[in-house]
């Protein structure tokens, strides 16, 4: 027989709201989200406007519309109930169906997301996930969209686990040096003034190519990466792996399924250098077959610039908090969006540029409306 759950009364929840803790309550089920608050999709903003010393802010709280997934995730948070004590009732206090709750829910959600409890899961949580998932057959892609806020573990070997996790500084450490040598090289080069497009076609109509040229094609190498990152994400990391096929089960979730099966685990938000480095090498070796030298290391040094910015945003979206109304906020917002409603939609990761000319932007009538 389970054990009842703890009760609490309002002295208790002030006490803890003025300490810094964040309390969500629903009904009289109370959740303490205090670790959450970081990561919260509208950012830390939001929520601290629920864990203000005043019990009564913090349990009622502005009125914000949250999907099935987001709420069913809550109940990881869960904490105890809120104790019946004379005097009004708050808001949210009042008794009233769970269903009620969920009347907002935004009909574009997938129905793939549903709730997961880690310890009754379909695999072994205290075991590498990465030799487990490939057995799941038909079960996989129902159970890689259904997020849960805990660390994974993927190797055994303590050595390879650790090759297979990076902090985000370390993209920046690896990568900017090779962004400002390889620049300086195209730069010089340009500046000698023997590079030409179309010479080994023509030496009459071919186009030289001046130093002043550089600053476009790195930002021609910039775009050129957007288009690659949206390619990459649409395609590989959301392939759909056949039920029978293990090995590209497991590939998949080594690749991306990883990252929306624990969204918050921070240790796995950029790519480390060694599997990243297998496909800047193969962008390298794509532009320099194709383009004279100086201009195909030039796109490729705006192209690695891309990436760097790509990982650095893409690990903001899930931790940092940008104001309100701002770009990022948009992008944050919209990428939430796309783990916890449309994994089929919304690939654009620094832009959603891409995901207009080919059909995957996250319909507007999703979002709520700003103020």
């Amino acid at each position: 027989m389970a054990p009842s759950p703890r009760t609490y009364s309002r002295a208790e929840l002030r006490q803890r709201c003025a300490q810094g803790s964040c309390l969500v309550l629903r009904g009289r089920r109370l959740y303490d989200v205090t670790g959450f608050v970081p990561l919260h999709p509208g950012g830390q903003q939001l929520l601290r406007q629920l864990a203000g010393s005043d019990v009564s802010a913090a349990l009622d709280g502005p009125p914000h519309r949250h999907s099935d997934n987001a709420r069913r995730w809550l109940e990881q948070y869960y904490v105890g109930e809120l104790r019946a004590e004379p005097g009004p009732q708050s808001l949210l206090e009042r008794e009233r169906p769970v269903d009620t709750i969920n009347q907002t829910t935004n009909h574009w959600m997938d129905p793939r997301c549903k709730t997961v409890d880690p310890d009754k899961d379909l695999v072994d949580w205290h075991r590498p996930l990465l030799w487990q998932v490939g057995h799941l057959g038909e079960k996989y892609d129902e159970w890689v969209h259904q997020p849960v806020d805990r660390p994974i573990r993927l190797f055994h070997s303590d050595i390879i686990e650790s090759f297979s996790k990076t902090a985000w500084y370390i993209v920046i450490v690896v990568w900017m040096p090779v962004v400002l040598y390889v620049s300086w090289l195209c730069y010089t080069s340009l500046g000698q003034g023997n590079t030409r497009l179309f010479s080994s076609l023509t030496s009459e109509y071919s186009i030289p190519v001046h130093k002043y040229c550089f600053p476009f094609l790195f930002i021609l190498g910039m775009g050129l990466w957007s288009l690659v990152e949206y390619v990459i994400h649409r395609f590989v990391f959301h392939m759909n792996p056949p039920a029978s096929n293990y090995y590209l089960i497991t590939l998949h979730f080594l690749l991306h399924g990883q990252h929306h099966k624990s969204p918050f685990d921070r240790s796995r938000l950029v790519f480390p250098p060694l599997p990243a480095s297998l496909v800047i090498g193969f962008l390298y070796c794509c532009l320099l077959l194709i383009l004279p030298w100086a201009v195909g290391l030039s796109l490729f040094a705006g192209g690695l610039f891309g990436y760097v910015a790509y990982d650095m945003t893409h690990y903001y979206l899930h931790y940092g908090s940008p104001k309100k109304g701002s770009y990022l906020y948009g992008l944050k917002t919209y990428h939430v969006k796309h783990h916890f409603e449309h994994q089929k939609l919304g690939f654009g990761i620094t832009t959603k540029f891409w995901d207009r000319p080919f059909q995957t932007l996250i319909p507007e009538e999703t979002f709520e409306k700003e103020d």
